[in-house]
C-alpha cells in the first residue's frame, strides 16, 4: 500500500529537504510546502526516509483527511480508518494535536474523540482496547486540525529524526543535529574536495556540526543507530517487511568509506572537547575528526593543501541575549562567558589566519543578530533565513580574502 507521506522540517529547510528526499527516492514525485515536503511512499520507502533523511524532522503517513465541525466529526474521520491493520489490542497508543486557526475549544478534548475512536473499533473487533502511553507508545498519532480541515497522521518515526542514537555527552545549548545538516546542506558542503573541502568549527561545543559533516563525508546513514516507531508497527511486522528492513540497513552499512576531506573541530573548553570526542566514537566517525582544544580567536588555521578549499563553520554562543525580534535582553549565564567583541576580533584573527591560503576559505555563521556583518567588519556575500528552535537566525556567509574584507562573487 502507498500513502501521502508528510516530512516535517524547520522553516526555510524546505528546498533541501525536498532534494534530500529525491535523491532517497529517485522516481518519486516530490511536493514542496510551508514547513515540510510530501511524498507518496510504500512501507519500503518509509523505511528508507527515516534511514537516510538528515533534514526531516519526522515522517508522517498520512491516513485519513477530511472536513470537519465538531469533536464527533473527528470521530468519524478516525473511524474510517482500519486499525486493524496498524496494532492489535496489546499495542499502546497517544494522540499529539497540532493546530491553525482551529474552532475547537480544546485540542485534548479532540485527541480524546480521535483515541476513544481507535480503542472503540478495536474492542468492537477483538473485545479488547489499548491502553494509552503518554511516554513511548507504538502507535503514535498526530492530528492536525486546520480551520475547516482535519488530517490524521500515523508518525512512523517515533522520536524526533534529529535524535541519531549517538549524543549522550551535551553541553547546555546543543545544536540540533538536524539543523547542523541544514547549515552544511545551505553552504553546498558535501564532503568531497570539490563540494566544500575541509571544514572546521572553531567552537563546536559537543561535535553536532562535525559529527554531522563526517558522517556525510564518510556515506553513514543518519538513522543507522537508532530504532523507529514503525518497527513496532503491523505494516512492518511481517517476515517479508523485517527482511527488508534488514537488506536497507545492510546495503547503508556497505556505503561506508573513508573520508576523503579533512574535518577539524575545537573548543575553548577542554571539558568540551571531550564530551565532542565521545559523541564522534558513538557515531562511528572519531577516526575522522581531528579534536584540539583552543581558543577560536587565538587558533592557527588549520595546514591544508594548496589546492583544497576550507569552509568555516560555526554556531557561536548567544544563548537568550537576542529574543526573536532581534532585542537586546538581559544575557544568559552562557552570553557572559562571550565577551562583547568578541565577533569584531574573531573576524580579524580571521584576515590574519584564514587568507592566505591559495584555495580559499569560506565561513558560515548563524546567528540571530541580523547586524553581525556590521559587527564582524566584513561584508556578506549571503544570508539565509534559518530557525534554531523559537529563535529566528540568519546563516552568513563570508568569503575570506586576502588584504581585504570584501567579498569574493558569490
Amino acid at each position: 500500500m502507498a500513502l501521502p507521506l508528510f516530512l516535517p522540517c524547520a522553516a526555510g529547510v524546505e528546498a533541501w529537504l525536498a532534494e534530500e528526499v529525491q535523491r532517497v527516492l529517485p522516481e518519486a514525485t516530490v511536493h514542496t510546502g510551508r514547513g515540510g515536503v510530501g511524498v507518496d511512499g510504500t512501507p519500503l520507502e518509509v523505511m528508507a526516509l527515516n534511514l537516510e533523511s538528515r533534514l526531516a524532522q519526522r515522517v508522517l503517513a498520512e491516513v485519513a483527511a477530511g472536513p470537519y465541525q465538531s469533536e464527533d466529526d473527528l470521530y468519524a474521520l478516525a473511524r474510517s480508518v482500519d486499525w486493524m491493520q496498524w496494532i492489535t489490542p496489546q499495542h499502546t497508543l497517544r494522540v499529539d494535536t497540532t493546530a491553525q486557526r482551529s474552532p475547537l475549544r480544546s485540542l485534548n478534548f479532540a485527541a480524546l474523540r480521535v483515541k476513544d475512536a481507535v480503542c472503540d473499533m478495536l474492542r468492537e473487533a477483538t473485545g479488547e482496547r489499548p491502553n494509552v502511553d503518554t511516554q513511548h507508545p507504538d502507535l503514535q498519532l498526530v492530528l492536525h486540525l486546520g480551520e475547516t480541515h482535519a488530517s490524521l497522521y500515523v508518525d512512523t518515526s517515533g522520536e524526533s529524526l534529529f535524535k541519531r542514537g549517538w549524543r549522550e555527552d551535551k553541553g547546555d545549548a546543543p545544536l540540533k543535529e538536524t539543523l547542523a545538516a541544514a547549515m552544511l546542506a545551505a553552504a553546498g558542503w558535501q564532503g568531497t574536495p570539490d563540494a566544500g573541502g575541509a571544514l572546521h568549527d572553531p567552537c563546536c561545543g559537543s561535535g553536532t556540526i562535525a559529527i554531522e559533516a563526517a558522517q556525510i563525508a564518510c556515506g553513514i546513514a543518519p538513522g543507522l543507530k537508532r530504532r523507529f516507531a514503525f518497527e513496532r508497527l503491523l505494516p512492518f511486522a511481517d517476515a517479508e517487511m523485517r527482511a527488508q528492513w534488514q537488506r536497507l540497513k545492510s546495503h547503508a552499512q556497505s556505503r561506508i568509506h573513508a573520508s576523503a576531506v579533512p574535518i577539524y573541530a575545537s573548543d575553548v573548553a577542554f571539558r568540551m572537547v571531550d564530551f565532542a570526542r565521545r559523541n564522534a566514537q558513538r557515531a562511528g566517525v572519531e577516526h575522522a575528526i581531528q579534536f584540539n582544544g583552543g581558543d577560536a580567536l587565538e587558533r592557527p588555521a588549520p595546514q591544508l593543501p594548496d589546492s583544497l578549499h576550507g569552509t568555516l563553520m560555526i554556531n557561536p554562543p548567544y544563548g537568550e541575549r537576542i529574543d526573536v525580534a532581534g532585542k537586546a535582553a538581559r544575557p544568559s549565564a552562557q552570553d557572559r562567558d562571550t565577551p562583547d567583541d568578541f565577533f569584531p576580533r574573531l573576524a580579524s584573527h580571521w584576515k590574519r589566519a584564514y587568507t592566505q591560503h591559495p584555495a580559499g576559505w569560506t565561513a558560515w555563521v548563524l546567528s540571530p543578530d541580523m547586524k553581525l556583518p556590521s559587527a564582524m567588519r566584513l561584508k556578506e556575500s549571503r544570508r539565509m533565513p534559518m530557525w534554531n528552535g523559537p529563535i529566528e537566525c540568519r546563516l552568513f556567509r563570508f568569503d575570506l580574502v586576502a588584504g581585504s574584507a570584501r567579498s569574493r562573487p558569490a
